[in-house]
């Protein structure tokens, strides 16, 4: 009984047949070392961002022991990897993700200029207030650019004035401010093709005049108007220098009119009388004065240019004006 109570004796083999009967490789990490630098050069590494350290700290490990990757033991307690670090930190905030612009591959990458800067690069000025000097001192060093940029090309002159007054009739600004403009579209060899957009009075009106025979245009709804030069304010001026400022108010009418007579086609008793008092014209009345030649009807100006005159419909019909209607 006590024989089958023994506990069974250990069998052991020796260390020679062992060896010889189960052979063993030399290293097993050797082996998955080996495996790793043959397939290393087949499988391609995708790239790395090298601004990310936990990538960095991966790939430096990688590179210089493989079996650190391959020998690793499953850690609940910690994220995996994580323990590569000798203090590892967790990101307080979400990764900034740069945002892409794909969508409109156009966005400039700089701030837009001002608006007068993107008009001017279409060649393109605009007089949108009264003529004060510093109206007076931008719309001139435009013009001037713009000749020296091309002397060929033409330059598109947006006029929405009251001139040297405001609505109220009361005056803001000296006459030279309207001369100083129209000597400067003068001086210019460019084309000057000038469009009413809104209201063109008084010295305003002058410089809508003043473009280029056949490229002066007027809005339907616009208006123009021509008047009488207006006394400043003389306050508590002498009664010497105010008559001095008169004749000088005097002087620069009798220009006024010589001025629009020359590029209206009108006489200078024409301009002068109808000058006597504000002289209102919208779009079809101006074209008559000889201020425009066209107006830009909305998508209609071919069809607005082939129309013919009053004069061609009665030649054509065969209706004869007699001199003495």
């Amino acid at each position: 009984m006590s024989s089958f109570l023994q506990a069974p004796t250990a069998y052991t083999v020796p260390s020679s047949a062992s060896s010889q009967a189960f052979p063993r490789p030399k290293s097993l990490k050797l082996g998955c070392r080996a495996f790793g630098a043959r397939n290393a050069a087949k499988i391609p590494m995708p790239p790395i961002n090298p601004k990310d350290p936990f990538l960095s700290k991966l790939a430096s490990v990688a590179s210089s022991s493989t079996e650190t990757l391959l020998n690793r033991s499953g850690n609940g307690d910690s994220l995996p990897y994580l323990d590569l670090f000798d203090s590892p930190k967790l990101m307080a905030t979400p990764a900034q993700v740069e945002r892409s612009v794909s969508y409109n591959e156009h966005r400039p990458k700089t701030p837009p200029p001002d608006l007068p800067s993107l008009l001017l690069n279409g060649r393109i000025v605009y007089i949108g207030m009264p003529l004060v000097p510093a109206v007076t001192e931008l719309v001139v060093a435009e013009l001037m650019y713009l000749q020296w940029m091309d002397p060929k090309e033409p330059i598109y002159l947006y006029i929405n004035s009251t001139g040297t007054t405001r609505d109220d009739g009361e005056t803001v600004g000296m006459e030279t401010e309207g001369f100083a403009i129209y000597d400067a579209l003068m001086q210019l060899q460019n084309e000057i093709h000038t469009v009413a957009v809104g209201a063109a009075i008084g010295q305003a009106c002058l410089l809508l005049s003043a473009g280029t025979k056949g490229k002066r245009f007027m809005m339907p709804h616009a208006k123009a108007m021509i008047q009488q030069p207006r006394v400043p304010s003389s306050g508590l001026m002498p009664a010497s220098d105010v008559l001095i400022r008169a004749k000088e108010i005097i002087i620069n009418r009798d220009t006024l009119v010589e001025l629009l007579a020359k590029h209206t086609g009108n006489s200078v008793e024409t301009v002068a009388n109808v000058m006597r008092r504000p002289f209102y014209m919208d779009a079809n009345r101006a074209k008559e004065f000889g201020v425009i030649d066209k107006i830009l009807w909305r998508g209609q100006e071919k069809i607005m240019a082939e129309v013919a005159s009053p004069e061609e419909w009665d030649r054509n019909a065969g209706i004869k004006v007699m001199d003495g209607f």
